[in-house]
């Protein structure tokens, strides 16, 4: 859960030592790459397995999917996992649930011909917009219910799901929920507030910032103004730099945490006390991606988990644990939402900003070079 996964900028490559999936160098199982004259790896939509039950065929026959930095707690992944699996019959491994975005790019090209490599990543828009060229085209039936802005034109990478950026905090300590921004500049929140990770290196963390940003006088544009908070934060001694976990927060030495809506939500069904706000005025999101590995060692049942994901069965998980998914408005249209999850979880707010892959690098460039100097 609160890891620095999920990272929205291009991190350089970890050691592939570091991930548990390189104890396995078993050459890439061929087992269902075709499913009759259908070769799996060149199918860009469903109808090059005739349907949809063409495809489980050959799904089924190759029998496996491998997933990586899917944390059962992060955005309901557990049970999505559990619900593909019941439905199909397929095995699903789940290697390093706490990778990064570029841990996943990096198991991509480290595993490359291994059946334990990669069959499908999610991660954050600049890992995926860098990395298209390990990706495969594909369209999910659903794919006209997409809007344009959520989708690469060909299917390399597809919007999934999004937050909001939350404050979570330790009712026990802290009494009152902050109101706005500047209530954490307070001496009630004396060394008690963190973020999920280095911002120039997590996902989460950098959409602290924005957040910040965006209620502090600046835009997507203009994030410095969001740097310039949390130095304000540190130097009234109400910064923690550490990392929040379960762990820390439970015992409440993290007894404030900026974080997604699903993690601070998640962390409400684990620690007794623990409540979950979103500052009014303008709020912060972004999407994840969804990609195939082109080289996927099981390329059909990374295809049949695409369409799993863009069901409404999958996207109502997402909304149940407070992820708003790409095609809610579709499903809202429908009739296939699920009225109770989204009525406990809320409306997306109309004023959502999300930034786009140009800010988010112009942003990234600016954390690079000035987030160290304003906390040290």
């Amino acid at each position: 859960m609160f890891t620095v996964r999920r990272s929205t900028m291009a991190v350089a490559a970890l050691a592939v030592a570091a991930l548990a999936l390189t104890a396995c160098s078993s050459t890439a199982s061929t087992a269902g790459a075709s499913a009759g004259s259908v070769d799996a790896k060149t199918a860009t939509s469903v109808s090059a397995f005739g349907d949809l039950d063409g495809l489980v065929a050959a799904a089924k026959a190759e029998g496996s999917l491998n997933v990586i930095a899917l944390p059962d707690d992060w955005a309901n992944y557990g049970k999505i996992i559990e619900a593909f699996k019941a439905k199909y019959g397929i095995t699903v491994n789940s290697a390093s649930p706490d990778a990064s975005s570029a841990e996943e790019i990096t198991a991509i090209t480290s595993l490359a011909g291994q059946d334990t490599a990669p069959d499908v990543v999610d991660v954050g828009p600049a890992v995926a917009l860098a990395n298209t060229d390990k990706f495969a085209p594909y369209q999910v039936a659903a794919w006209g219910d997409i809007p344009d802005s959520n989708k690469e034109s060909t299917g390399l990478w597809v919007n999934d799901y999004t937050g909001l950026m939350s404050i979570g905090y330790n009712s026990n300590v802290v009494k009152t929920a902050p109101a706005k921004l500047d209530d954490l500049l307070g001496a009630d929140y004396k060394g008690k507030v963190a973020i999920n990770g280095d911002p120039t290196q997590a996902g989460a963390a950098f959409a602290a910032v924005g957040l910040a940003a965006v209620q502090s006088g600046g835009t997507l544009d203009d994030f410095q103004p969001g740097i310039d908070f949390f130095q304000k934060l540190n130097k009234a001694g109400n910064f923690l730099t550490v990392d929040p976990t379960p762990a820390t927060i439970a015992s409440g030495e993290t007894a404030v945490v900026f974080d997604w809506s699903y993690n601070n939500l998640a962390a409400a069904a684990a620690t007794p006390g623990w409540k979950t706000t979103v500052l009014p005025g303008t709020a912060y999101g972004s999407y994840y991606n969804q990609a195939i590995n082109k080289e996927a060692p099981h390329p059909a049942a990374a295809r049949l988990w695409q369409e799993f994901l863009y069901s409404a069965d999958a996207q109502n998980l997402y909304l149940a644990a407070g992820a708003f998914p790409v095609l809610l408005g579709a499903m809202e249209t429908a009739g296939t939402v699920d009225t109770a999850a989204e009525a406990a979880v809320g409306k997306m707010p109309e004023n959502f900003v999300s930034p786009t892959s140009d800010q988010s690098t112009a942003a990234a460039a600016l954390l690079s070079t000035n987030w160290a100097a304003a906390i040290q």
